[in-house]
């Protein structure tokens, strides 16, 4: 029986778009935005560029979606976590895990990062959609320091802003830099007992600063 025809990208625009998406995230992650070629995206997309530029504009308006994919995929990833229900110290553990797994299982995602404060985050900045998943984050996190001074177990006054920055930072440094730290260092930072070690000292860095005394002035 002969198969029924493949629908057409006009009448699918949802699976053209996801198409063009996967297609634009490897570009992207592989090449940088400067190194990237709509042609090749087009071409992995199996679609021609007018159908391209009809659902995303242009080359950067299309970078700006990738990177928006990528930020909702980790939101939904920590969301996925339901910390609300931990203790505090089981919440942050389980973040500052989460985040380096994610590094971790989603290098893509770091080489998106780096293109992206290349330019200044510009894309970023025209998100509104990446604007939204801000807030409720920050809060979440914000919540979880509250609770855990509820529960007497870490000092208060924590920007939770700043606490995330550290934890990303903390994961994103190692990685992004792991080759020239080996090579210094003389050992593999990425071998399963260092990548073991790695996230330990993650856990009790961000712990320990939680837990300890704010100094006090003279």
């Amino acid at each position: 029986m002969p198969r029924p025809p493949a629908p057409s990208p006009a009448r699918d625009p949802e699976n053209s778009r996801a198409r063009i998406l996967a297609a634009a995230h490897a570009e992207f992650a592989q090449h940088g935005f400067d190194g990237a070629r709509v042609d090749r995206i087009a071409t992995q997309a199996g679609l021609n560029k007018r159908m391209l530029y009809h659902y995303f504009g242009n080359k950067d308006d299309l970078f700006c979606a990738v990177l928006e994919v990528n930020y909702s995929h980790k939101r939904d990833s920590e969301r996925a976590l339901n910390l609300e229900q931990d203790s505090a110290t089981e919440a942050i553990r389980k973040l500052v895990t989460l985040t380096w797994n994610y590094y971790l299982d989603n290098p893509a995602f770091l080489s998106l990062l780096n293109s992206a404060n290349l330019h200044q985050a510009k894309h970023l900045r025209q998100s509104a959609q990446v604007r939204q998943m801000r807030s409720p984050f920050i809060a979440l996190i914000g919540s979880i320091l509250d609770k855990g001074v509820r529960e007497g177990v870490f000092r208060s006054g924590v920007d939770p802003a700043q606490l995330y920055i550290t934890m990303a930072g903390l994961s994103y440094f190692y990685l992004s830099n792991q080759h020239t730290l080996s090579a210094i260092f003389g050992r593999s930072l990425m071998s399963p007992r260092a990548r073991r070690e790695r996230l330990d000292h993650m856990v009790d860095v961000v712990l320990s600063y939680l837990t300890c005394r704010p100094p006090t002035s003279d």
